[in-house]
């Protein structure tokens, strides 16, 4: 019996599929943009509908080749039993949340994750009738405080947006499945070479292809990875809703893929050589990222995320004057305000004009999100480059 591969040489492998022209076979998958698949006979129609025929495809909308071996890439590095892509990260996570719950239900959301999921819970899913209760998911005392009879999922993130928080994930499923609910974990800022959920009671993982897994800035999409039951249910929402991927994005994503390994151990690297440099300047308020030990979950972190802790940190310079002199600086010193993550690049973002924009500035202030907080997604250049360019920012900012 063969041992299981690396997380490291499996990504490296993927999209070997038999491909063969002649006496050679392709080294990667090739590219299906086809909207639809022609079939020999109505027999063969039938027997897609009827699931007799699992390997063939039908509709774009339905699915494709691209697409079919993205979700299993992810859902082979998760540990999860299966997986479904979706046409963004959105449309991921309300596919999960929709497989689950209907109206009457009840979800209990970490009050620190991503600000448009704040959004799609509070607007759109109440309007559907599904009410959430927003708890600091780090508190599993308050997380249990909030279950209700009708509670159905508990939703985190594995390391917030934008103040990395991290919820002891094992905990919370314990809370959640005691309550005969699931617990749904966004594994966008750690990726599966990081952290793993389902190792610690996840039901549902769900990711944003245009962060860590595409990695380059150039495919969009999301997936949802775990429960085979949940996935299905998840596929056929976001089919009637219209929400699935195109297969170039997910062609794109899986090339990236490839070197999510290597990428992840830039990232950690540099992400904690920056953070220290951060933290030990006396014109920053805080700096945020669970790798130090000022940071409230560090503990849990540090058990959690054996490898490291990824690219992404935030700081507060204390202003939005000061945010806003340190985006002018960057800018010309070659740090790009990109209001997205995880190119190999660095990158920074302002939360309180982008992510978290919909919420009221009392809403964000009571998250930690305030008017001097800069989230930094730390690329993959060389470190000391990357902690001079900071620098040189923030001084010129300060003088400002």
């Amino acid at each position: 019996m063969t041992a299981r591969r690396s997380a490291r040489t499996r990504a490296a492998r993927l999209g070997e599929a038999e491909s063969r022209v002649g006496s050679a076979r392709a080294l990667a998958d090739g590219l299906h943009p086809t909207t639809v698949w022609a079939f020999d006979d109505l027999d063969a129609v039938d027997a897609w509908y009827e699931g007799r025929s699992p390997d063939t495809f039908l509709y774009y909308r339905n699915g494709g080749p691209n697409p079919a071996a993205l979700e299993a890439a992810v859902a082979d590095l998760e540990g999860a039993e299966a997986g479904v892509a979706a046409g963004s990260g959105m449309a991921a996570i309300s596919g999960a949340f929709l497989a689950v719950a209907q109206a009457g239900d009840h979800i209990v959301s970490d009050q620190s994750v991503y600000g448009g999921t704040t959004v799609l819970l509070r607007t759109e899913l109440a309007r559907l009738g599904i009410a959430t209760t927003f708890v600091d998911a780090t508190d599993p005392a308050a997380v249990a405080a909030a279950i209700r009879p009708t509670t159905k999922i508990v939703h985190v993130e594995s390391l917030s947006n934008p103040l990395l928080r991290c919820p002891d994930l094992s905990v919370l499923a314990e809370i959640a499945h005691r309550a005969g609910a699931i617990l749904s974990v966004d594994n966008t800022f750690a990726s599966p070479i990081l952290l793993r959920p389902c190792e610690h009671g996840a039901d549902i993982i769900t990711h944003s292809l245009a962060k860590y897994l595409g990695g380059h800035s150039v495919a969009v999409g999301g997936v949802a990875v775990g429960r085979a039951s949940i996935v299905a249910a998840a596929r056929d929402r976001l089919i009637r809703f219209g929400g699935t991927i195109g297969a170039f994005d997910a062609w794109m994503t899986l090339q990236g893929m490839k070197t999510l390994p290597l990428r992840m151990a830039a990232h950690a690297q540099n992400g904690a050589r920056v953070a220290r440099a951060l933290a030990d300047r006396a014109d920053i308020v805080r700096v945020y990222y669970p790798g130090l030990t000022d940071h409230p979950d560090h503990v849990v972190a540090s058990r959690l995320f054996p490898d490291g802790l990824g690219g992404m940190l935030s700081f507060d310079v204390g202003s939005a004057a000061t945010a806003r002199a340190f985006f002018a600086a960057g800018a010309e010193i070659g740090i790009p305000l990109a209001p997205s993550l995880a190119d190999t690049r660095t990158t920074v973002s302002y939360p309180a004009g982008t992510s978290h924009r919909a919420l009221s500035r009392h809403e964000r202030y009571a998250i930690g999100v305030t008017d001097g907080l800069i989230r930094l997604s730390v690329g993959i250049e060389d470190a000391d480059d990357i902690v001079a360019d900071l620098d040189a920012a923030l001084t010129r900012a300060k003088t400002a």
